[in-house]
């Protein structure tokens, strides 16, 4: 017990330090181009713009409960879950979200605390589990999705140039591609095609849905629409050769993944090898390690060793990880 003031000298003084950074940051970049480029587009669309903007909220508002909204309090940034919610193409809100997260921590809370557990490891434990494992599954989620977007993003293209190569305008081309290419491209297609219904423009509609997915590829297709309208020219040429670049840009990608196979997995071996041999000797004597489930000074040592090697496995997953 006597490690505990010394701990809540290190709490303290680590959120000293992090208000001294939030103090000192200044404003953000981002959050300041943002709204500049709201007002400018707002002065630009004129009232038309707002009425929109507000139905579009009313909609967004009507899907939540109450529930939703009184756990979307508690979290610091409510609309970055919902952004990354929204990714997974799943009907998942904030509260939702929020109770699985309370649910895994009660459970594993409690499952340690019955296997005789010290309250600080358990607490520890079940806030990581109760944290990370709704994070890590929402993130792979959307990876998913995300790839499997991007793979049947240049079909839809095609399909947009063959619309327009027969005479039908983009809205229409866009409609077409939402009801015959399944799975994610249809969805979100869909989804600005339900945007231009209601009275968004096509370049909002579409940028809005850029700024959800994240994906390059789909910016590269918004800003080659862009271009296209202020300069004129062949459009269906255009999308041909951007289906074209993004089909080399996925080979190039296939390629680098082979490249780095290699690396990869002895990065994971690495990475892994420390677990499976405490684990290892924990099967073969438990005695010998069984401190670090019951001394404070050995889980405040294996806390720490866990820390560094997280940093450790994270600059090995940058050094293998190649963008294109």
């Amino acid at each position: 017990m006597a490690l505990l003031p010394l701990l809540l000298v290190l709490f303290g003084m680590l959120c000293v330090c992090a208000m001294l950074f939030v103090a000192f940051a200044g404003p953000s970049l981002d959050k300041v181009q943002r709204r500049r480029i709201g007002m400018i587009r707002e002065r630009h669309t004129g009232n038309a713009g707002g009425v929109v903007e507000a139905q579009m909220r009313r909609i967004l508002a009507a899907r939540e409960t109450r529930m939703d909204s009184a756990l979307a309090r508690f979290i610091p940034n409510p609309e970055l879950l919902r952004k990354r919610l929204a990714m997974t193409g799943k009907d998942w809100s904030v509260g939702k979200y929020a109770l699985a997260s309370i649910g895994l921590f009660a459970l594993v809370f409690l499952l340690l605390e019955l296997r005789g557990a010290p309250l600080l490891l358990a607490v520890g434990v079940a806030l990581f589990v109760g944290l990370g494992v709704p994070h890590f599954v929402v993130g792979m989620m959307v990876k998913r999705r995300i790839g499997k977007f991007t793979a049947r993003f240049p079909d839809a293209i095609e399909l947009l140039v063959r619309g327009l190569r027969a005479g039908l305008p983009i809205s229409e081309t866009l409609t077409v591609v939402s009801t015959e290419v399944p799975g994610p491209v249809g969805e979100e297609f869909r989804n600005v095609s339900d945007k231009i219904k209601i009275g968004r423009t096509m370049d909002a509609a579409l940028q809005e849905t850029a700024e959800r997915l994240g994906t390059p590829e789909f910016q590269f297709f918004v800003i080659t629409l862009a271009i296209q309208r202020e300069t004129g020219g062949n459009l269906a040429e255009t999308l041909s050769n951007l289906a074209d670049v993004l089909r080399k840009r996925a080979q190039m990608k296939l390629k680098i993944r082979a490249m780095s196979s290699e690396s990869k997995a002895s990065a994971y071996i690495v990475g892994a090898l420390p677990f499976i041999v405490f684990t290892l000797v924990y099967i073969m004597n438990p005695k010998y390690l069984g401190g670090f489930f019951t001394d404070e000074r050995l889980i405040i040592a294996g806390l720490g060793g866990l820390v560094w090697m997280s940093i450790g496995g994270f600059i090995m997953a940058k050094m293998v990880n190649f963008e294109i």
